[in-house]
């Protein structure tokens, strides 16, 4: 049966005078939440409290199954949505997909989030996250005015020799994958069909693959596995196995181990025809 004027929901016993029921279903980008209608407007002025305060479940695009549909990144609007419930940023605490958030909570006309994730920009206009303007203003009151003047000086320099992005870099392991295929033929010299790599996959902790690999890693298997979670459902863009190994070089990781296995079968009962090999190995990569 089809919904009505009533949006999707469990209980249809929401705010006094609101049209919306208590509890909400929201499709963003093909993921599913379920959330409260108060943790939605929770944020005055904010997109989502427009959506649900000021206009009515008509006015509201929604899937096949009736729920609320947002064409925005599904991955990131649980932090959207953790930050709608008590109004308190939480990261991973390797996050590197701060500026998609940011960007995301620019779009839902979040302004305080948005101004938490902006970068600090330091006087001598060097970008920095480590040091916000709260903690130097203390460490000036502290140390008193020349004092202050000396330490901020000190943390600007020990600042711009070390660059934030390799100490945020953390140890582990990748590991990745192909399942290829070639032909060779009755003369190997001149009928050799080279590799033929159908797909490389990556194996690994979700933010390390993401910090490496970036947009040119494919996540449709495997969208929405946290940051802190293992994954072997991710594969890449692109099929050169030298492109991934220069991704993983310049990211500070190198190889340490190897296998691969194969196996041989003719492509006719004709023993004469050619063969067919198939392939499967791994690459594993360390940066300590």
């Amino acid at each position: 049966m089809a919904l009505a004027d009533t949006e999707r929901g469990v209980s249809t016993c929401g705010d006094s005078g609101s049209p919306f029921s208590e509890i909400i279903e929201l499709n963003v980008g093909g993921q599913v939440y379920v959330t409260r209608h108060k943790t939605l407007i929770a944020v005055p002025d904010s997109l989502l409290w427009n959506m649900f305060s000021k206009k009515s479940p008509k006015e509201l695009a929604r899937d096949s199954k009736g729920r609320f549909f947002l064409d925005r990144d599904g991955f990131l609007f649980r932090y959207i949505l953790d930050y709608l419930r008590d109004l308190n940023l939480v990261l991973p605490d390797y996050f590197p997909e701060k500026s998609r958030l940011q960007r995301e909570a620019d779009f839902f006309q979040l302004r305080d989030l948005a101004k938490r994730l902006s970068p600090r920009v330091s006087k001598d206009n060097s970008i920095s996250e480590e040091i916000s303007q709260s903690d130097t203003e203390e460490g000036a009151q502290q140390c008193g005015s020349s004092g202050g003047v000396e330490t901020l000086r000190t943390m600007s320099v020990s600042g711009a020799m070390r660059s934030p992005s390799l100490d945020s870099r953390k140890s582990g392991y990748i590991t990745v994958g192909y399942r290829g295929s070639y032909t060779i033929g009755r003369d190997i010299q001149t009928d050799a069909k080279f590799r033929r790599v159908a797909r490389i996959t990556v194996c690994g902790k979700t933010s390390l693959a993401k910090e490496v690999f970036g947009d040119t890693l494919n996540e449709s298997r495997d969208p929405d596995r946290p940051p802190e979670r293992y994954t072997s459902r991710y594969y890449l863009k692109y099929n050169f196995l030298e492109q991934a190994f220069d991704k993983l070089t310049e990211a500070g990781f190198h190889m340490v181990a190897c296998s691969s296995t194969g196996t041989c079968a003719y492509t006719s009962n004709d023993p004469n025809e050619d063969k067919i090999w198939t392939s499967y190995t791994e690459y594993v990569f360390c940066r300590e």
